[in-house]
């Protein structure tokens, strides 16, 4: 019979914990986002620009920041627009963002970009490009609260 109990005990204990583990993922939530990029570049670049992030329908404005390094070279402007996954608050979408990438734009582009910062906040950008721009650089970029 004693077995029997800590079999039972063991069962609870490893259900318990995943039913928590299924409820938090299941609290995560996401949000909307859109903002234009001016972006320069001639080997260290750096690109600002501001938008909107949407979330249980309330907007909150932001300020997009920038620096690059590496193989680049030109002027941009990129309208983005996406969503923004795995976060409990608004909040958690400010942060830094990492990225490696590289690509080239002529007149118009697109751009697919999925970054995820310190928090766990995972963005899903497209974007459409206007300009001049050559890169194959190493690049992050920081999301801020106005």
């Amino acid at each position: 019979m004693k077995i029997s109990s800590t079999i039972r005990s063991v069962s609870l204990a490893v259900i318990a914990a995943g039913a928590v583990s299924v409820a938090s993922a299941a609290h995560a939530d996401s949000g909307t986002i859109r903002f234009a990029v001016y972006k320069a570049a001639f080997f260290v670049g750096g690109s600002g620009g501001k938008g909107t992030f949407t979330f249980h329908g309330k907007s909150y404005p932001i300020s997009i920041g920038a620096v690059s390094g590496g193989l680049a070279f030109g002027v941009s402007k990129t309208y983005f627009h996406g969503t923004v996954r795995h976060i409990r608050r608004a909040r958690d979408v400010t942060g830094v963002y990492g990225a490696a990438g590289g690509g080239g734009t002529i007149g118009k582009g697109a751009q697919v970009i999925i970054m995820t910062n310190d928090k766990g906040a995972q963005l899903e950008l497209t974007g459409k490009q206007v300009g001049l721009q050559v890169n194959a650089d190493l690049s992050g970029m920081a999301i801020s609260f106005n």
